[in-house]
């Protein structure tokens, strides 16, 4: 979450998140940090008056970014522990897992058991209260952390990570960040960020995984228009 004096940034998970942070500290010198991946909620009362800013991705695109980036750590964390079964599990398997996360409640008992009762500053940032509400919202876990990310915000501008430089360039403009030749050579030319290797998400679903990250998904998949 970075704050500056024209606006709020939230950063949500695997999302282009890290291209966004770095531009703005690097040029809106009002800019701080006030935690990391968390909810608007958590935003302190002063700055409530400020303007949202936030992305979104394809939640298929998501699940292959969050795998490979998992499975590519030497310690990857515990929801990819769990849902993995180790790392035993492949694609289908672990992503089938995590996306009926909500309604497993052996698998959701490990992670409210592995999470802290606080935020942190690191990681997915998740707590036992998070774990407790994906188990209510019944939701896909990238609808999920939209959703847990944005609740109470005023009309956040969100953009798709799919048209990130176009569209941040417009929400920028529209609340006078820019003109700034920082941020518009930053648009330009920097490269993307915290990136994982992979190939197109559509080439790791079949018919039954990609339906049931439709179904589990739809509120983000619906609202943006998205499509595999």
């Amino acid at each position: 979450m970075i704050v500056t004096d024209r606006l709020v940034f939230l950063h949500l998970h695997k999302s282009g998140g890290t291209f966004v942070n770095a531009l703005l500290m690097r040029c809106a010198p009002s800019a701080m940090r006030v935690g990391y991946h968390l909810p608007y909620r958590q935003l302190p009362q002063i700055y409530r008056n400020l303007p949202v800013i936030g992305t979104v991705r394809s939640p298929w695109a998501y699940y292959v970014s969050w795998y490979h980036f998992q499975r590519s750590q030497q310690n990857p964390n515990i929801l990819f522990e769990i849902c993995s079964n180790g790392g035993e599990f492949g694609f289908k398997e672990t992503i089938t897992n995590l996306a009926r996360l909500s309604g497993d409640e052996a698998r959701l008992g490990q992670l409210e058991e592995g999470v802290p009762d606080h935020f942190v500053n690191h990681g997915l940032n998740l707590t036992k209260r998070c774990v407790g509400e994906l188990r209510e919202r019944g939701l896909g876990f990238y609808s999920f952390l939209y959703a847990r990310l944005y609740d109470g915000a005023r009309d956040p501008m969100v953009v798709r990570v799919e048209e990130l430089r176009n569209e941040l360039r417009s929400a920028l403009s529209s609340l006078a960040f820019l003109p700034n030749s920082c941020a518009e050579m930053f648009l330009e030319e920097a490269p993307p960020l915290n990136t994982s290797e992979h190939g197109p998400a559509r080439q790791y679903f079949d018919a039954e995984l990609a339906g049931l990250v439709r179904e589990r998904d739809r509120t983000v998949i619906e609202r943006f228009g998205y499509t595999l």
